[in-house]
């Protein structure tokens, strides 16, 4: 599996927007087994993605994907910028299977 937790940085007070914008693609993302947005509850113009892929092909291929395409649009005009981003090998998880 392969895995990413990166935090979104929202244009003062455009957080619902963006997050607005990060739902609309993650209704059909084959390879997709996990996509978590979440807000910061310390900074209120950041969120949270944690991703779970089948593999890192999968996550490629999902840029691609027309709907995701038009949700980085929709988001990129409110994206003040990102913070830490980090790639991981998930194991198992609650949903993902077991070790």
């Amino acid at each position: 599996m392969y895995g990413l937790i990166g935090k979104m940085i929202a244009l003062d007070g455009k957080r619902a927007e963006l997050v607005a914008a990060m739902g609309e693609s993650t209704a059909d993302m084959p390879g997709c087994l996990s996509y978590v947005v979440a807000e910061d509850p310390d900074d209120a113009n950041a969120i949270w993605i944690t991703e779970v892929w089948v593999d890192k092909a999968s996550h490629q291929a999902s840029l691609k994907l027309e709907s995701v395409q038009r949700a980085i649009a929709r988001a990129r005009p409110v994206i003040a910028g990102f913070g830490e981003r980090f790639e991981t090998r998930p194991l198992f998880g609650v949903g993902l299977g077991s070790p």
